[in-house]
């Protein structure tokens, strides 16, 4: 059957341990041998324990494209996957320039678009995707960094001398503002195959959040999400692992898309577990093995993340 190895390069893996066992595992289940690359500033993540450290640039430095390449040929890299929110426009750069390696990520310009929240927001008013309102007429207003990711540096603003105190610090344009709602927040996990078909989509109710990640939700079939995230991902032309942000208005039931991005989310192994295996998906892509879209994934499938340790000798690389 010749060659039957499969080598993997996360960008940013950083904690991503269990999807990294679960790549191997269901790897060994084909016959692969998957051996997994994380490309990093630093050794010390807990990935380290399953991959090999790859010592890499900053995602805005102007050689790590070329480095990114260079990284792919000297360590036979079939796959890619970017795991943080700067690495998907260079993985999607990536897919022009190394067209031999497979990189199951969305077009670059949609990319970009989901990268920055002013032009992410715009775009879900074009296509008459609901979103909350940015008008002044009712308070609490949230201010959320246009290139941030992981809730970092979000400012909720009570009042209109809460807001002039904002302009005054800070430059609006840098800032998505728009009206706070009193929300659960719903990840859905989603899977395009190449051929642009939607095999999965799994929403699952964020019941408790630390560092922008689920550390606690629950697996639930809303049929409302579930439509808005399907037309999203047509309309985008999306492909390969999506993640999609909603808000569900407690009040009234309203539901409103938030953010997308176009990778892997934190949470993911849970819309696995529920049986929307991602990953086999993704390997069905890379094999050549058409994917059957998923349906009867199981619902009230509840996670519930612990911390795990990882130690290095840190005078010791």
């Amino acid at each position: 059957m010749g060659d039957r190895t499969l080598n993997i390069l996360f960008l940013g893996g950083g904690k991503r341990v269990s999807l990294a066992e679960h790549f191997i595992k269901r790897g060994q289940e084909r016959g692969l041998t998957v051996n997994i690359f994380s490309y990093e500033l630093d050794g010390y993540v807990p990935v380290a324990a399953v991959a090999k450290i790859i010592t890499g640039l900053k995602w805005k430095d102007t050689n790590i494209l070329p480095h990114l390449l260079e990284t792919i040929r000297t360590n036979d890299i079939h796959m890619v996957l970017p795991f943080v929110d700067p690495a998907i426009v260079l993985a999607s750069r990536l897919a022009h320039e190394s067209p031999g390696t497979f990189i199951p990520v969305s077009g670059e310009e949609i990319c970009k678009i989901m990268f920055d929240k002013v032009a992410a927001n715009s775009w879900f008013i074009s296509k008459q995707f609901p979103v909350p309102a940015n008008s002044f007429d009712r308070w609490p207003l949230i201010a959320k960094p246009r290139f941030g990711s992981a809730s970092k540096g979000l400012l909720i603003l009570n009042d209109e001398n809460a807001y002039t105190g904002f302009k005054q610090q800070h430059n609006e344009d840098d800032y998505l503002v728009q009206q706070f709602i009193h929300a659960d927040e719903y990840t859905v996990d989603c899977y395009i195959d190449k051929t642009g078909k939607v095999v999965a989509s799994v929403p699952r109710k964020r019941l408790e959040v630390s560092g922008g990640e689920a550390v606690k939700s629950i697996t639930e079939k809303d049929s409302t999400i579930m439509e808005i995230a399907r037309r999203i991902l047509v309309e985008g032309h999306f492909k390969g692992p999506v993640t999609i942000q909603f808000l569900k208005e407690r009040a009234s039931g309203n539901v409103f898309v938030m953010e997308i991005n176009p990778r892997f989310g934190g949470g993911v192994l849970t819309s696995i577990a529920a049986g929307a295996d991602m990953v086999q998906y993704l390997l069905n892509d890379y094999e050549g093995i058409p994917n059957e879209p998923c349906s009867n994934w199981s619902e009230n499938l509840l996670m519930v993340r612990a911390f795990r340790e990882f130690y290095f000798y840190a005078n010791n690389n």
